[in-house]
């Protein structure tokens, strides 16, 4: 402590350039501090200030040292800040951003989450819009794909599996397809990404002797769900994720199609702030849905008929 004490002096003083402008941010006389600061010199075995009446300046050793020491107090701020927050209870407003589909497998965990955080209040803004989490003040993100912005931290969340869909009656009037290439035979049912205004890729393993798809679209929007909706009516084949055809299969609405050329298995992922600390709303939302809806496998969802 006592090495401590004069590390804390020592770039205090440095800082402010005087014992006594050092001594009064940290409640100690002059003197006190002039005195730590001899300990810690005494200690090391070299000077560190150079004294005259008028100022106080740094030795070369010392430049070398401050820039040390400052490191090192801040990382224990930065560690004593974030022990105050991890025994802090959780509360006040928390705004999470997420995909519409994801209420199928997130609205089923919240009231859990409510129930332990009552002082939590949930802000939930089912939207496909990809938001600017620092600009628009948002808390925390689900988000699939890429996230290439540096300033966001991720943690991984469960695998879903897109799957390429058609109602039975579509495939009594347009066939089974057996291969990717007899999609260019077939209408497609597009999802829009919102913000880009792109179709979204089917997530097929072209055969190398088959060229890209030429498949005509017959209709596209930027909602899953219109997806699903499309696909269960019959105007053409659909590419979902599991969680939202999971019952639609069970019950015969639709059948899974070309499941032996579907690329691996995509991931959701929760992103945040990558703030010096996390507050504690944020710690336990994340640590929650980290612990509810992370999966080790990344195999289909369990009752996913593939029939």
């Amino acid at each position: 402590m006592d090495r401590l004490s004069g590390l804390t002096a020592f770039v205090r003083t440095a800082d402010l350039g005087s014992f006594a402008a050092a001594g009064r941010v940290l409640g100690l006389s002059a003197s006190a501090v002039g005195k730590a600061v001899s300990n810690l010199e005494h200690q090391l075995g070299v000077r560190l200030l150079q004294r005259s009446t008028r100022s106080i300046r740094l030795t070369e050793e010392g430049r070398l040292f401050h820039e040390r020491c400052r490191r090192v107090l801040d990382d224990l701020d930065d560690a004593q800040a974030s022990l105050a927050q991890a025994v802090a209870v959780p509360r006040g407003r928390l705004r999470v951003s997420v995909p519409i589909v994801s209420y199928h497998f997130l609205l089923p965990v919240v009231p859990e989450f409510v129930s332990r955080y009552p002082e939590v209040e949930l802000d939930i803004d089912f939207n496909d819009r990809i938001v600017d989490m620092i600009e628009e003040g948002v808390d925390v993100a689900i988000r699939s794909g890429d996230l290439p912005d540096s300033r966001l931290i991720s943690r991984t969340l469960r695998p879903f599996q897109m799957l390429l869909c058609a109602a039975p009656s579509y495939l009594e009037r347009f066939g089974l397809p057996d291969c990717p290439r007899d999609l260019n035979q077939h209408l497609a049912i597009r999802f829009r990404f919102p913000n880009s205004g792109k179709l979204q890729d089917w997530p097929l393993t072209m055969p190398e002797d088959e060229s890209e798809l030429r498949m005509r679209t017959a209709f596209s929007c930027n909602n899953m769900e219109a997806v699903r909706g499309a696909t269960v009516a019959g105007l053409g084949i659909g590419c979902m994720p599991d969680f939202l055809v999971r019952s639609t299969l069970a019950e015969g609405k639709l059948r899974t199609v070309l499941d032996d050329f579907i690329d691996e298995p995509g991931h959701f992922h929760l992103i945040w702030p990558s703030n010096r600390h996390m507050s504690p709303k944020v710690r336990v939302f994340v640590d929650f849905l980290s612990e509810r809806l992370f999966a080790k496998s990344c195999d289909v969802l369990p009752g996913i008929s593939r029939t």
